[in-house]
């Protein structure tokens, strides 16, 4: 499902050059759930970013799906997320003029109309937002606006979740649910790769990738990463 070749991404700045990754290899195979960890500034929202398509890499390749990104225009890589990637943030992105319902419908398809509906509706009733449909963002507690969020990310159907620290705003309670609906679609044959500081959210991953100064420096397998 993803697959990483020596990858390097370089930002230049005012200041000079920063080597956000350096050297970087990985593979995910469909059907994983992996958390990559480690330190602010380690390369773990960088890394997300090049295997959703959202930057390219500076050295390296990256291959999605059997895709490579690089050889992609950038209106071919956002088609690519449309049909292949959800992705979910800390900060949720939700419109704050839009109720609960038309925020999730915010991710369908161009072309897509009722049965979008309905999967939004049946999605949103699965994560315990049935009674929320007609809500706005400012109605709900961050916990809800989390899981309005997934279920946005979730309405196409996607073969990989990539999710940004989607724990880091959440009590405990809201966490877990949000990983609990995170294994349940990998459970149902998605992939998901996590990006998380924190040790509860990483514990649920079948892997656990720690990221330091844009190197991997180890991998963990489940048992190990809880011990």
């Amino acid at each position: 499902m993803i697959r990483l070749e020596n990858v390097g991404k370089t930002y230049y700045t005012d200041g000079g050059e920063v080597r956000a990754l350096d050297g970087v290899s990985l593979a995910v195979s469909a059907g994983e759930f992996v958390a990559v960890r480690g330190p602010s500034g380690c390369g773990k929202s960088t890394l997300l970013s090049l295997i959703g398509g959202l930057s390219t890499a500076t050295t390296g390749s990256v291959h999605v799906n059997q895709r490579n990104l690089a050889a992609m225009t950038s209106a071919e890589r956002a088609a690519f997320r449309a049909e292949t990637i959800g992705f979910v943030f800390q900060m949720f992105h939700l419109l704050p003029y839009l109720d609960v319902l038309d925020n999730v419908l915010v991710g369908a398809r161009p072309g897509e109309d009722q049965p979008s509906l309905e999967h939004a509706s049946d999605l949103l009733t699965r994560f315990g937002l049935g009674g929320r449909l007609t809500h706005h963002p400012a109605q709900l507690s961050a916990g809800e606006c989390q899981r309005v969020a997934m279920a946005r990310a979730m309405l196409h159907r996607p073969a990989l979740v990539l999710a940004d620290e989607p724990t880091g705003n959440l009590d405990p309670e809201n966490a877990r649910a949000v990983l609990s609906h995170l294994g349940e679609f990998q459970q149902s044959g998605g992939t998901v790769l996590l990006v998380t500081h924190e040790e509860q959210a990483a514990a649920c991953a079948q892997r656990t990738i720690l990221l330091r100064a844009g190197r991997i420096e180890s991998h963990a397998e489940a048992a190990e990463a809880r011990t």
